[in-house]
């Protein structure tokens, strides 16, 4: 029987670990926290049963994974849950984009831009599990379906402000460019539209589901399957060099590559060390968690339905606070986006006290604190709100990086997704889960498809990982 150890136990690690298990290895999977879960963590910050998830809070993208729905998660408790509406994204004034599960729905909401929402996503959104079998993956490689994932490719070259500019009502150009934002990328970049255009395509598939129980119902689901299989997870144990690494046939990294760097570096090609300490990270995620007594006092209607908002203003507004923080610069009103989880999963409140998760796009590694502007942005839609706040938990850039390592500087998608590491990931090669060194792999949220709690980085760099396994053993 072959051994692996799995370096990190988020949602790509356990899934590496799960691979591998299935397969026949004895996985032993090492975590230095004294939880499992990475970013699908969930605890209660600030009062007991006051439910609150520490990163990973929306899944579009989990939800559909076809890596996540073959395992039969259920059976180990994960369940999903929907809000009424998926995004609300508030503008001055009172109006706003919605996007709902429903094409139809959201285009009927946009006015004259509905058509144009409708011929943008209404494809893509169709098609979208045939589209996943191909941008799940490695984007260099021969694709299954190539007509299908031309159509959906060829615009997400393009810059994020490209596609807005399709829209010709504010309520369409701010709900995509909200959703761009999420890259936390300059939206006059190239390829600044790909993250936008696979969220609303899944989520028009498959929804903005939350986990019921927090996201750490996710892990704990992986972690059963794995000891199904004879896994073994041990917290506690942190892995600082590769003497501190147990013999194994096949070792993952679930790991920010820096870190792996730091751990192997010696025995990286010098190629590979070059690649993996010049990774570019992207700006920071300032994270306040609120509890609000009542909900909070949104202006729009739609925004007291859904289960996520985005508070950017106008698409220039938000166009110019991700050209900020890309620079270095805090904006006076940085992007917030807001998750009001226990709409779907109402077990997540203590009586009217409800949870609010948030998080402001901030410069990376921000050493300022961000609290007084989220609220003020919050205030900005939803004037009252400070009055109904009974409690507040701030994570700075520095405390989310000693949260979770893998987030540096604040990083909460592993890494700047420009042209370059979004198509190879860490380092330019066709196999971007390889470190150079026979047995040893990458999983992180930094390799393809990057973040995100549905576990295809793992699982991906797994399959890699047997491949080389079987073939060594034949040769």
């Amino acid at each position: 029987m072959s051994t692996a150890i799995v370096v990190g136990s988020g949602p790509n690690g356990l899934a590496a670990a799960v691979v591998l298990a299935r397969s026949g290895a004895q996985v032993t999977v090492l975590e230095a926290a004294s939880e499992i879960g990475g970013g699908t963590r969930s605890g209660e910050a600030i009062m007991p049963g006051l439910l609150h998830d520490h990163c990973s809070a929306i899944h579009p993208m989990a939800v559909g994974s076809a890596f996540l729905q073959s395992l039969g998660l259920e059976r180990h408790g994960l369940t999903w849950r929907w809000p009424e509406i998926d995004c609300v994204h508030p503008l001055d004034g009172g109006e706003a984009g919605v996007l709902h599960r429903s094409v139809e729905a959201t285009a009927a909401g946009l006015g004259r831009d509905g058509s144009r929402w409708r011929l943008a996503f209404a494809g893509p959104a169709a098609r979208f599990d045939m589209l996943a079998e191909d941008i799940m993956g490695p984007l260099l490689r021969l694709p299954r379906h190539p007509l299908a994932l031309a159509r959906f490719g060829l615009p997400t070259l393009l810059p994020g402000s490209a596609i807005a500019r399709l829209f010709t009502t504010e309520r369409g150009r701010a709900l995509f460019g909200g959703v761009a934002a999420h890259a936390f990328r300059p939206l006059h970049y190239p390829l600044s539209s790909a993250i936008a255009l696979g969220i609303i395509a899944a989520g028009h598939r498959h929804g903005w589901p939350v986990a019921a129980g927090g996201s750490r119902s996710i892990s704990a689901a992986l972690a059963a399957v794995l000891a199904e299989h004879g896994g073994r997870i041990e917290t506690g144990i942190e892995v600082r060099h590769a003497r501190d690494l147990p013999p194994a046939d096949i070792t993952m990294f679930d790991l920010a590559p820096r870190a792996v760097a730091d751990i192997i570096g010696d025995r990286l090609p010098s190629r590979v060390t070059r690649a993996y300490r010049r990774f570019r990270h992207a700006p920071g995620a300032f994270k306040v968690d609120f509890a609000v007594d009542g909900g909070v006092p949104w202006t729009n209607p739609d925004a007291h339905r859904a289960g996520t908002l985005h508070l950017g203003g106008p698409y220039a507004e938000i166009a110019a606070t991700e050209r900020d923080i890309h620079a270095g610069r805090m904006p006076e009103r940085p992007f917030v986006l807001i998750g009001q989880q226990y709409l779907a999963d109402p077990q997540r409140s203590v009586g009217d006290i409800h949870p609010l998760y948030s998080y402001a796009h901030v410069p990376h590694g921000y050493t300022g604190d961000a609290t007084q502007a989220v609220i003020s942005q919050i205030e900005r839609f939803a004037p009252g709100f400070r009055e109904r706040i009974v409690g507040h938990v701030s994570r700075s850039t520095t405390d989310m990086h000693a949260h979770n390592p893998n987030y540096v500087g604040g990083d909460i998608v592993t890494g700047a997704k420009d042209v370059r590491q979004l198509v190879f990931g860490p380092q330019p090669t066709l196999s971007p889960y390889d470190t150079g060194i026979p047995g040893m792999y990458i999983c992180s949220a930094a390799t393809p498809p990057g973040p995100g709690a549905h576990g295809m980085c793992g699982a991906n760099a797994a399959e890699t990982a047997l491949r080389h396994f079987r073939r060594s053993r034949l040769a």
